[in-house]
């Protein structure tokens, strides 16, 4: 018996054969399907809806539209300009860009201030240096008609200026006499 007991023992010492731990993949298996269906849960909670999406379209649409630049006539006259000892006649057309939405605004002013308006670029065509009026961007007129034009055209309700932009497309000079 004593024999018996000395072998029993070493048949539970044998190690059992490695088999798959079932019970690790399976928690791993239901934890991923968890994450998967809590991503497709937040990711489908803060898609837009379609109805949402043609709605959200349509006010963009009108909005872009709103924001389209618009040009509108200043002035399209001859100007004289004296300052470099000669006396020049220059021929000048002089836009300016709005925001459709203020279209209607602003051309209510232009009519209102035209005299106005036209004297005040007079004054910057009879002011300006013979190398300004020559300057190939014209950028001293456009920033001197800009500064003018925002003193006669009240801002925004916003507090910001309704001029977009002061275009100069003919400005052409030439020598009187």
């Amino acid at each position: 018996m004593a024999e018996e007991a000395k072998e029993a023992p070493k048949t539970e010492d044998k190690p059992a054969k490695g088999g798959l731990p079932i019970k690790t993949i399976g928690i791993v298996a239901v934890l991923m399907v968890v994450e998967a269906a809590a991503v497709f849960f937040v990711v489908g909670s803060s898609m837009k809806k379609p109805t949402e999406a043609k709605a959200h379209d349509l006010h963009s649409e009108e909005d872009a539209q709103l924001e389209a630049l618009v040009e509108l006539p200043l002035v399209e006259d001859k100007f004289q300009n004296m300052t470099g000892g000669t006396t020049w006649i220059w021929d000048a057309s002089v836009f300016m860009k709005v925001k459709k939405r203020d279209e209607e605004k602003v051309n209510e002013m232009l009519q209102a201030r035209q005299a106005e308006i036209k004297e005040g670029i007079s004054l910057v065509f009879r002011r300006a240096q013979n190398g300004q009026l020559k300057e190939p961007g014209l950028e001293t007129l456009n920033r001197e008609i800009t500064a003018f034009m925002n003193e006669i055209i009240e801002k925004a309700p916003d507090g910001t200026s309704r001029i977009q932009r002061i275009l100069i497309p003919k400005c052409r000079g030439f020598p009187a006499g």
